[in-house]
């Protein structure tokens, strides 16, 4: 269980048991764990969004958008910035672009590029929410628990489908669970098949890839998103489009390019779902 730990140590703020030694073929055989923490993560992100959109749709998907954020320490949302960084100041130099990558600093570059991914994910949680409450039967402009505003002095908006449509609400919903899973089993690949460009948390994994366990993975997110979201089935091209940008333009692969290949995934796969539920 060493590894599992250390997966959920790494890539979530989630409470886990202390390890007292460190090992680091321990670190690298995380990676076989990286899509199941991945669920834990969308675990988190769906009840806070059902839990907020108990009251208001843009509160569950405000809260939504907060709770990735903490589980995750905004790891990967720094990944992207460092990245956006480096890539507006590095003017063709590679040298000047593992340079700024490696900069603690914030620039214009990264700013910009996080704002940007803060927006599109709170707007894409607020559609996927949108929709799903209508296919529940409920009314998006109105609480789905009245009384509970009725007793904050609130006014009493109608229209809601009442407490039992909660259940449908959250299955709903459960296609949440696997944005954030499909997009971390997509670093085991870009970590195995793409160079490393500096030493860092992108090269620890690199150097030890369990292949059939990353395929055992595929298949059952696979199965799963056939299930709940087939459009989901898409999700590989996601990770094959940024795996192709940054063998193109990078020729290689950081800890950061990981994080941000991560964060734009996830918007990716959030916009499918999104796509897929207009089109259905």
């Amino acid at each position: 269980m060493r590894s599992l730990i250390l997966a959920v140590q790494f890539l979530t703020r989630l409470p886990t048991p202390q390890l007292k030694e460190f090992d680091a073929a321990s670190l690298a055989d995380a990676a076989r764990w990286f899509a199941p923490v991945g669920l834990l993560v969308g675990a988190v992100v769906w009840l806070a969004v059902l839990a907020g959109s108990l009251l208001d749709p843009w509160l569950g998907a405000l809260l939504g958008l907060l709770a990735w954020l903490w589980v995750t320490g905004g790891l990967h949302l720094d990944g992207l910035a460092d990245l956006a960084d480096a890539q507006g100041a590095a003017h063709r130099s590679r040298e000047r672009f593992l340079e700024v990558l490696k900069d603690p600093h914030l620039g214009s570059f990264g700013v910009m590029s996080m704002a940007m991914q803060l927006i599109a994910k709170l707007v894409l949680l607020m559609l996927v929410l949108k929709f799903a409450l209508a296919e529940a039967g409920f009314s998006p402009d109105a609480p789905i628990f009245p009384d509970v505003l009725r007793l904050s002095g609130l006014p009493d908006l109608s229209g809601r489908a009442g407490a039992g449509g909660v259940i449908t609400l959250a299955a709903n919903l459960a296609p949440l669970l696997l944005v954030p899973a499909w997009a971390r089993l997509f670093t085991v690949a870009w970590s195995a098949t793409l160079p490393t460009l500096a030493a860092g948390s992108g090269e620890r994994f690199a150097w030890r890839t369990h292949w059939p366990s990353f395929w055992l993975s595929a298949a059952l997110l696979a199965a799963t998103s056939y299930w709940l979201a087939p459009v989901l089935l898409l999700a590989p091209l996601a990770g094959l489009w940024w795996w192709a940008y940054l063998k193109r333009k990078l020729g290689g692969m950081t800890g950061d390019c990981l994080g941000a290949g991560i964060e734009l995934c996830e918007s990716l796969l959030l916009l499918a779902l999104v796509v897929g539920r207009q089109l259905h």
